[in-house]
């Protein structure tokens, strides 16, 4: 991950230009930002349609599973070995690059091993008999969990990427690329079977492209803040980024208000056959957008300087910073183009795991069922499917307010009492929310500890886990960071598959009815508030250099 400088002399009169030309410049770097909400939150619509479409059709009690189900199947345990190898690579390379070549080659090869081992087991079970609906339900739920968190592989890919690509092709061209595999993906979600290229059969064409918006999603999450972080003054540099956390949150809401009106063009027929592929295609409008935006937008500053283009880079920053300081701003930058790299355990373990955890406890309280799966949540409230998409734009119409609350109060009141204050109210709400679905009382209640649980996400660990992670490594360690934001999306991958295997199970449903999933993000959320008292040091009002002092004692 490239170094972004974020003090020194450049902070101090990095500070006035043109604002309209900043203002513009952020605009289009937070598009990627949009598409990020935009491409994970889509599915939340058309998650129904590609199950019927694809999997299996429910009629009252009875499942009616599609004539090509065994091949489905079988084709799946191919998919997930295959892609559990590739995030081992990922991890692989991770624990090589923190422990050293030794000591990280002994325990990637124990995971190896072990992975090996699942391998051969997996692939050699038989599939489940026909005449076994029970298990034949638990597949093909599993297979719904790998389908419709698909885009997530992406995210893993594009965010192991995202550094190389930032470094040796710069911040904007990397934005282009997550552009264009936004686009390829909108189109080949639209129509899997016609760009069908792989030799799969179309559900997995389907998640083929699903994986190539994921890259998009990796390579924007990281690329398109630092952009604005490079092309900021300093005084406003921290709300401009947080735009880009704001961009995030509004781009679900604009597709759950476009998966509702494409919705409601037809019925649930036409929703199965029809509906879902245009949900996916209206991707190719913003995406499209943003690619021709791309090609008047400069390169950063700080990109051109590192390249040696100090003629192009006065430019930009004649335009940002005004002709008086451009020189002294370019003199700054040329100072602090090194990139210090120290080994990742020069402050020890404890920074390392606080990042990591801090990443894997964001996903693990179950934000991310709520914006996958909010309509099938609503569905199994006795919702229809209207009324459940519409319920969603409550729940983005939320999720966007309380960021914004974030984002006043999160530099007034701190760090550590947004998150613990968050991480109480999450653990309530889901924990009520599960003790709705296992009484039967669902309803108007059970979607007021939806919303609840939902802004205390929005409020707390949502924008500030971010803020977090962006203060607690030290500069000379800050591509430790890739290791956080690598188990984030992992866990994100795992909380979205494991979610639909536990609240459609067979046996967990007759027992819980549907309340025990939740009641697990429920502890997830003491936890998290646990270990943010104990572990988490307050960063509110402290320099990135005391906050380093920290880590040393």
């Amino acid at each position: 991950m490239a170094f972004i400088d974020t003090g020194g002399s450049q902070s101090s009169s990095f500070q006035e230009g043109s604002k309209l030309y900043i203002f513009l410049l952020t605009l289009v770097a937070t598009l990627g930002g949009l598409l990020f909400g935009y491409d994970t939150a889509v599915v939340n619509g058309a998650e129904k349609s590609l199950v019927e479409f694809f999997i299996y059709t429910k009629n009252g009690a009875d499942y009616i599973f599609n004539s090509n189900i065994e091949t489905v199947f079988s084709q799946y345990k191919i998919m997930m070995t295959l892609v559990l190898y590739f995030v081992f690579i990922i991890i692989c390379g991770q624990i090589i690059r923190l422990l050293g070549t030794k000591k990280g080659g002994i325990i990637s090869g124990v995971i190896l091993a072990g992975l090996t081992v699942w391998a051969i087991s997996f692939l050699s079970k038989a599939l489940p008999s026909a005449t076994n609906i029970e298990e034949m339900k638990n597949t093909a739920d599993a297979v719904k969990g790998f389908v419709i968190a698909s885009a997530l592989i992406g995210c893993v890919i594009g965010g192991a990427l995202a550094g190389f690509i930032s470094k040796s092709l710069g911040r904007k061209n990397g934005l282009f690329i997550a552009a264009v595999a936004f686009f390829i993906s909108a189109v080949g979600a639209w129509k899997p079977e016609t760009f069908n290229i792989f030799g799969t059969l179309d559900v997995y064409s389907f998640v083929v492209y699903r994986i190539i918006g994921g890259i998009g999603v990796g390579i924007a999450s990281m690329i398109s803040p630092m952009y604005i972080a490079e092309i900021a003054p300093a005084k406003v540099r921290g709300k401009l980024v947080s735009f880009n956390q704001f961009a995030i949150i509004f781009g679900m809401l604009v597709i759950y208000f476009v998966n509702y009106f494409i919705a409601k063009q037809g019925d649930e027929q036409w929703l199965t056959t029809d509906g879902w592929r245009l949900m996916f295609l209206s991707g190719a409008i913003p995406a499209g957008i943003f690619i021709l935006l791309l090609f008047f937008v400069p390169e950063t500053p700080r990109y051109l300087a590192m390249q040696g283009k100090d003629e192009k880079a006065l430019k930009v920053l004649q335009k940002i910073s005004g002709k008086g300081d451009a020189e002294g701003i370019l003199k700054d930058i040329k100072g602090t183009l090194h990139e210090i790299n120290a080994p990742w355990l020069s402050y020890g373990f404890g920074v390392i795991v606080v990042g990591i955890l801090l990443s894997v406890f964001q996903q693990a309280v179950g934000i991310n069922v709520v914006l996958y799966y909010a309509g099938n949540i609503f569905r199994n409230m006795g919702a229809s499917t209207d009324s459940s998409l519409l319920q969603t734009i409550i729940v983005g119409a939320v999720n966007l307010a309380f960021t914004v609350v974030a984002i006043l109060t999160v530099d007034k009141f701190g760090r550590k009492p947004l998150m613990i204050i968050g991480s109480i109210g999450m653990a309530f709400s889901m924990i009520a929310l599960g003790l709705t679905f296992y009484s039967g009382h669902v309803g108007m209640l059970a979607l007021v500890f939806m919303l609840l649980y939902t802004a205390a996400f929005a409020m707390s660990w949502g924008p500030v886990c971010w803020v977090l992670l962006a203060e607690i490594f030290p500069n000379s360690i800050r591509g430790a960071l890739s290791i956080a934001v690598a188990a984030q999306w992992i866990a994100n991958w795992i909380v979205s598959l494991t979610f639909p295997m536990m609240n459609d199970n067979v046996w967990l449903t007759n027992i819980f009815h549907h309340g025990f999933s939740y009641w697990i993000y429920g502890v997830m959320g003491i936890l998290s508030a646990l270990f943010m008292w104990k572990f988490v040091p307050e960063t509110k009002g402290k320099t990135l250099e005391s906050i380093e002092e920290l880590w040393k004692k």
